[in-house]
């Protein structure tokens, strides 16, 4: 298989690749099926803006030609970030998610990024486990957000 990183085992053979407009209707879905939509967030905006910034950065896990997993990668010149990373559930332990990680990790500091963050909803507790094992901690900081642009009426 051709991609930036591929795996073929009884679970279902998989690549990596970037993001193809054609991919917004089943990559929303997984976002979904993930529970990564929320409703302060439209995904078909998140895409739109995505597209006009880095969108070398929007990687997707396909098998069969179908989108099985994402990761939006963003690099400002400080930090690197990594947002609506799914893999869908027959997928998941098959080293997917490991996979786009390190795709991540790989495109950040190739374009001399020192640090990748990311953030967790404190109370999922598997997600956690899997960054651990993936060697992230974490920071002593408190995250804060204000919305300049809402996506919702």
């Amino acid at each position: 298989m051709s991609g930036i990183a591929s795996h073929d085992a009884t679970a279902g053979s998989w690549r990596i690749r970037p993001f193809a407009v054609a991919d917004t209707e089943p990559v929303v879905a997984l976002w979904r099926d993930a529970g990564l939509v929320v409703p302060w967030n439209d995904p078909y905006l998140d895409i739109e803006r995505k597209l006009g910034v880095q969108p070398e950065l929007f990687l997707v896990g396909e098998s069969d030609g179908v989108p099985v997993a994402t990761a939006m990668i963003g690099y400002d010149g400080h930090r690197g970030w990594v947002n609506y990373l799914a893999v869908d559930e027959p997928f998941r332990g098959t080293g997917l998610g490991r996979a786009l990680m390190h795709e991540a990790e790989r495109l950040l500091a190739e374009r001399g990024c020192p640090k990748l963050n990311l953030q967790v909803r404190s109370s999922n507790a598997g997600v956690i486990a899997f960054y651990r094992s993936l060697g992230y901690g974490v920071d002593d900081v408190t995250s804060l957000g204000k919305r300049l642009i809402p996506d919702a009426p």
